[in-house]
């Protein structure tokens, strides 16, 4: 039999029930939309790790608009790339000694600079947009060609190899060669 009482004890539960799924649903975190990630790899004797924040195209232009040409850049998204090296290394020929830098570039359409600046845990830009680093303490400079990527690529990605580690973007892949 459905007495009222029992009406309105199954309302209540009702109510609360979906007042309780609510509140956790508004408490779900939403994916980052530049989350963290890690590239790690081997060269040689040395462990090298990339640690960036992967941003999206989201039918964007990237190089060239989003990443301005001849501007420095924080070769990622959020705080300055971070790459490490546990062992001293060449890159691109250039003696890099082992240690943690922040990854800086310059893109260009026919040629990038790669900038290894000593100055770590800062956020990637400044007021203004522009990179938050001091010249100073740029310990290399590397300078790379691009070229076209194999597959379009909707998030940023760093691939460490056996013969140093690229840079992958929209239609673009930036290598540079470690030894």
């Amino acid at each position: 039999m459905n007495t009222p009482k029992k009406n309105i004890f199954l309302l209540t539960v009702l109510f609360l029930f979906t007042m309780t799924a609510t509140v956790f649903a508004q408490d779900a975190p939403k994916p980052k939309a530049s989350p963290a990630q890690t590239a790690t790899g081997k060269v040689g004797a040395a462990n090298i790790t990339i640690a960036y924040s992967s941003p999206g195209v989201k039918g964007r232009t990237i190089w060239g608009e989003l990443v301005p040409y001849g501007k420095a850049w924080r070769a990622g998204a959020n705080k300055a790339t971070l790459f490490t090296t546990d062992k001293d290394i060449k890159v691109e020929g250039k003696a890099l000694k082992a240690g943690t830098y922040s990854v800086f570039m310059v893109p260009g359409e026919k040629e990038w600079q790669i900038i290894f600046n000593s100055e770590t845990g800062q956020g990637g830009i400044k007021a203004g947009g522009v990179a938050n680093f001091d010249p100073a303490n740029n310990m290399l400079t590397v300078n790379v060609k691009p070229k076209k990527a194999a597959q379009m690529n909707e998030r940023l990605t760093y691939d460490i190899t056996n013969k140093g580690f690229s840079l992958k973007w929209e239609n673009l892949e930036v290598p540079v060669a470690i030894k």
